[in-house]
């Protein structure tokens, strides 16, 4: 299994000095966080769904094996509420087509006021071809029912387990023979750091549920003052702790605390 750290974005003013040389130029920083990481979660089709050149940009900009995850457009999430999801995904994925071997999972995000619908999100999942790892992320209770976890198992889809305030808020089940994390905010200071113990906690989760041969995708949302960058390092520590393969980070100034 490889536990695939990285952050959700790289474009942070605050992480200069931190991940990015000062005379580094913002322009070279998807270099320099590539260098530095081997995955991250892209969230710029959420808002505006970028041309194929800027997919193709990131690829050549980035090393053999880095892996872009891509958050799904609000169009379809949010705006369609996951109704005639057709185009919307055959868009989403004709311009992402461009990341080439570098496109990992496509995340779609679920607005917290969208209550379970079954049908939808199956009809949602049928959309993406055999093959595309899509990770789920519903945002209210009313999800967690015996019926949603059936549709994605059987469309091969992952649930995306978050944490926010370093507590779970979704189940933790195993949907995909794959997996998906976001850490959004954690409990330690300075705010929103995760301290050590929740970070070991969600690594000895991890090995406890995937076999050896998965990938695992995580992510920390938890951008203010560079908190994702130092929180990943520790991480992969902890990863490293538990006895499973994991990606490259930075090193760990900063530690958990």
């Amino acid at each position: 299994m490889t536990v695939l750290v990285g952050t959700s974005g790289w474009q942070y003013k605050d992480w200069r000095g931190l991940l990015y040389p000062e005379d580094r130029p913002q322009r070279l920083w998807l270099e320099e966080y590539a260098r530095q990481f081997a995955t991250v979660e892209s969230n710029a089709a959420f808002y505006r769904l970028p041309e194929e050149k800027t997919f193709a940009d990131w690829r050549d900009r980035t090393p053999e094996g880095f892996v872009i995850a891509v958050k799904a457009s609000r169009y379809l999430t949010h705006i369609k509420r996951l109704r005639d999801p057709q185009e919307p995904v055959r868009r989403l994925l004709s311009h992402a087509a461009a990341l080439g071997p570098r496109l990992g999972p496509v995340l779609l995000q679920l607005p917290p006021t969208l209550h379970a619908d079954a049908g939808l999100l199956d009809d949602c999942l049928a959309c993406f071809p055999d093959g595309t790892r899509v990770a789920v992320e519903p945002r209210h209770d009313s999800w967690w029912t015996a019926e949603i976890r059936t549709v994605l198992e059987r469309r091969g889809a992952a649930l995306c387990w978050a944490d926010r305030c370093s507590r779970p808020v979704t189940p933790l089940w195993r949907t995909a023979d794959w997996g998906y994390l976001r850490f959004h905010e954690g409990r330690a200071e300075p705010w929103p750091r995760y301290g050590r113990q929740a970070l070991t906690t969600w690594a000895r989760r991890i090995a406890g549920t995937w076999p050896d041969r998965a990938d695992v995708h995580t992510y920390f949302n938890n951008d203010p003052g560079g908190a994702a960058v130092l929180d990943a390092a520790a991480f992969a520590h902890a990863v490293s702790a538990a006895g499973r393969s994991v990606t490259r980070t930075p090193s760990a100034r900063g530690a958990a605390p």
